[in-house]
């Protein structure tokens, strides 16, 4: 019985120096607008609280970027009137997969006629959704919070690689799907991990 002891604790050892020396997980290198500019696969096997906190980034850029011009640095680009500006921010403690009754009356093409298309499989970092399904929920939530009310159906394009996160212009709404893997960072599966 003893002697296996010193081999558990040895490989304990090894397995907390290969972490980093502390027996603390390593953190993610990735910046919020790397973690954009990657493609969703590699945001997705992040860690839930670098995505988290990499989502929590993002919230905090978009609330100092809202109503600033958008030429090719915001994160949530929309038209304005007649100008390219930033949306408005949201906090980093929102729950983007929880639309308020507003976004209910919104009707969303997803059609990939013209770009990538949504992928329908279920995703355990989406919190069980789908790309596809995620992209709608955000949708609702992000066009009620900007106050946009479409009169006909919007088309949601898939921008993948994209340096924004969401975009609105011209009536079609581009969500980068890595997004998506930090947004639903965020909501049931966190606050069960402890993650607040």
């Amino acid at each position: 019985m003893r002697r296996w002891v010193p081999g558990l604790l040895l490989s304990l050892s090894l397995l907390t120096t290969a972490c980093d020396g502390t027996g603390a997980p390593v953190r993610s290198s990735l910046t919020a607008r790397q973690a954009l500019s990657s493609s969703p696969e590699v945001v997705e096997f992040e860690a839930p609280a670098v995505r988290l906190e990499l989502f929590r980034e993002i919230a905090r850029q978009s609330e100092l970027q809202a109503g600033q011009s958008a030429q090719g640095v915001a994160l949530f680009p929309i038209i304005q009137g007649n100008e390219f500006v930033a949306a408005p921010g949201f906090e980093p403690r929102a729950d983007l997969l929880q639309p308020p009754d507003a976004g209910s009356g919104l009707q969303f093409v997803f059609d990939a006629r013209t770009g990538d298309r949504w992928p329908e499989d279920r995703r355990e970092s989406l919190q069980g959704l789908s790309e596809r399904e995620a992209a709608e929920l955000v949708a609702r939530t992000l066009l009620a919070l900007w106050g946009i009310q479409p009169e006909g159906a919007v088309r949601v394009d898939r921008a993948a690689g994209a340096p924004y996160a969401v975009a609105y212009v011209d009536g079609i709404l581009r969500i980068n799907p890595a997004f998506l893997y930090l947004a639903t960072a965020y909501g049931p599966a966190s606050m069960a991990a402890g993650l607040q």
